[in-house]
């Protein structure tokens, strides 16, 4: 079994990963990290989920000089939540004074531009707001040696492709260029010719995300009673955290204020809402304050919290890949999950492509069936978060 110190990561940050409980490499970061550490510029196809985030940590930790008082490495992420989450992975391994800054909308500019000038050494950025301050020149990147592409499908689904190409061309030349994404369409392909220079191509197969361990079932019902059927299903499971997937902003809205007023511990998450409401929500369901986070898939994008037990997919997703990034919401870190979809009669193509792709059934249930004294053993809350609930 290969160990990180064997791909070349130090002993100190090593034992740093130990402490959190990593203590060996996924396979994306056994074929990442030893060409990165090399300098080489790579393109991996990988799920969140998989691992990749300390791919590509990793050896930008290894390489930052904090003497050095200039930005040295740039990760560029299409949204703000997984801005958040990369700072936080980053700042939980970095040398004390290694200075990270995520950079996002829905925060003061000009505080964001006072603590650039305090000489960030690594800067997460979303697109939009790193091109705000490369305009306003309280940024610089000429100096950079190395710059990620994170979620880059996402990136370009978004329209960021104009952003990302302007931010590049600010870029220094003599860089190492790392293009992370789920999957490589010819658009992602196109920027990667033009951005790497002879990149090592890693690919790590899906397979790998829709793991196992966590359960895939399905309830076929309708739209006018699929809220019931929730309820139904959440009172015989009882999840312990769960995120439940609605097709829009309006529908999760109005599927969370239907849970609060039954007296269900809920919030929600979309895109309407502020920075600091959306800060406020996840730190909630991080500490399990909140049981359910009702949410879209653009706003959950990247949500990665330790202990979530359940995904429900109360609007079936419209494409294979979109289910595969929810469900890998639960069973993280070799722990068990439930994955548990709702489809209407109109939902069958859907239904149908997600069970082509995934190379399997999902196993039909009845709502008849539900018995309020029978569980799941995979439904168990995990033993480590007992004492956390209130």
């Amino acid at each position: 079994m290969k160990t990180f110190e064997k791909l070349g990561i130090s002993r100190e940050l090593t034992e740093k990963l130990q402490r959190q409980g990593v203590t060996s490499p996924t396979p994306v970061q056994e074929q990442a990290i030893p060409p990165l550490m090399d300098g080489k510029d790579i393109i991996a196809q990988a799920q969140t989920g998989t691992g990749k985030t300390f791919a590509f940590v990793l050896p930008i930790l290894e390489k930052v000089d904090p003497s050095l008082e200039a930005v040295q490495a740039v990760i560029v992420t299409p949204t703000r939540e997984l801005a958040l989450q990369i700072t936080h992975e980053v700042n939980k391994l970095k040398h004390e004074d290694t200075h990270v800054l995520a950079v996002y909308g829905g925060q003061d500019v000009a505080k964001q531009a006072n603590k650039l000038n305090g000489k960030a050494h690594v800067v997460i950025a979303t697109p939009g707001r790193l091109l705000d301050h490369l305009r306003r020149e309280t940024v610089e990147l000429n100096h950079i040696h190395q710059l990620v592409i994170d979620e880059a499908d996402q990136m370009l689904e978004a329209g960021f492709l104009p952003d990302v190409q302007d931010i590049i061309r600010q870029c220094g030349t003599e860089r190492q260029t790392m293009l992370f994404s789920a999957t490589i369409t010819s658009q992602v392909h196109s920027l990667a010719k033009k951005i790497t220079d002879n990149p090592k191509r890693i690919e790590v197969k899906e397979e790998k995300v829709t793991v196992s361990n966590i359960k895939q079932l399905l309830y076929e019902t309708t739209d006018r009673a699929k809220q019931d059927a929730l309820i139904q299903i959440m009172s015989e499971h009882r999840p312990f955290l769960a995120v439940i997937f609605c097709r829009t902003k309006r529908r999760a809205k109005k599927l969370n204020d239907a849970l609060i007023a039954k007296g269900y511990e809920s919030d929600e998450l979309h895109g309407d809402l502020s920075q600091a409401k959306r800060e406020k929500v996840m730190q909630r369901f991080r500490d399990a304050k909140i049981q359910y986070l009702v949410a879209t898939d653009v706003a959950a994008r990247g949500l990665d919290v330790e202990g979530i037990t359940h995904v429900f997919n109360y609007d079936i997703p419209q494409d294979p890949e979109s289910y595969i990034h929810r469900i890998g919401r639960t069973g993280r870190a070799g722990g068990k999950g439930l994955a548990i979809t709702f489809a209407a009669p109109k939902d069958k193509p859907a239904l149908k492509q997600i069970e082509q792709h995934i190379k399997q059934k999902l196993e039909r249930r009845s709502l008849d069936k539900l018995s309020p004294g029978k569980r799941e053993k995979e439904e168990e809350k995990p033993s480590r978060y007992k004492k956390r609930r209130r």
